[in-house]
């Protein structure tokens, strides 16, 4: 068994929860500015990650899948958004749904600007390699937003392309979709455990990071 790269381990981790903490701020921002002050008052406007911490989300399931080199991927306490208080409840829903994966879409696109700019084998005068990290981080940053962002538009509740769906349904159509809400994670667990995720994400993820690289 080889040994755990402790660094990496635990560089991925840190990316991890930024980008999720990123995600849900981003969610409870939006329906504030629409106004559904609910996240705000319960402090989920904020970069404080123990707001938003789902103990298997973002801390179990996520350390099992960088220990155990596959693509990783978490998810944090869904932010609370009560639709009527909206000004334009079905509008403005699909707004605050799609700012959640719309932030890690930009700091992917922000990281990939960093990683262009930073010279390659820059070394202080020390001798130190400095660019390596910082291109190691960013790099991180482009891989964990973009499958963060393609993970949650998955068109299964309850991620955010679940209820993005919802949003856009007709009303008896999005009724029935909506019965379907208890299957969903049993329908991503599956996913997940059986390696068939990469399927779903693999593509768009690879044609994403050829864009950006």
């Amino acid at each position: 068994m080889s040994a755990i790269d402790i660094p990496s381990v635990l560089i991925e981790f840190l990316v991890l929860i930024f980008s999720l903490t990123v995600h849900e701020s981003a969610h409870a921002w939006t329906a504030s500015r629409f106004g559904d002050d609910t996240a705000r008052r319960l402090g989920r406007v904020s970069l404080n990650p123990l707001v938003h911490i789902d103990p298997i989300g973002t801390v179990v399931f996520p350390l099992l899948a960088i220990i155990g080199g596959v693509p990783v991927i978490g998810w944090a306490k869904p932010t609370p958004v009560i639709v009527r208080n909206l000004r334009h409840p079905r509008r403005d829903n699909a707004l605050v749904t799609a700012a959640g994966p719309a932030s890690n879409l930009l700091i992917a696109v922000l990281a990939a600007i960093a990683f262009h700019l930073i010279p390659a084998g820059g070394e202080a005068a020390s001798g130190v390699d400095v660019a390596r990290p910082l291109l190691i981080m960013v790099g991180t940053l482009i891989d964990i937003n973009l499958l963060l962002a393609l993970f949650n538009l998955i068109p299964v509740l309850p991620l955010d392309g679940g209820n993005l769906l919802l949003t856009l349904l007709p009303p008896p159509l999005a009724y029935r979709y909506a019965a379907l809400r208890s299957w969903g994670m049993v329908i991503l667990y599956v996913l997940m455990l059986s390696g068939g995720l990469w399927y779903v994400l693999g593509p768009p993820y690879d044609f994403l990071d050829r864009a950006l690289r």
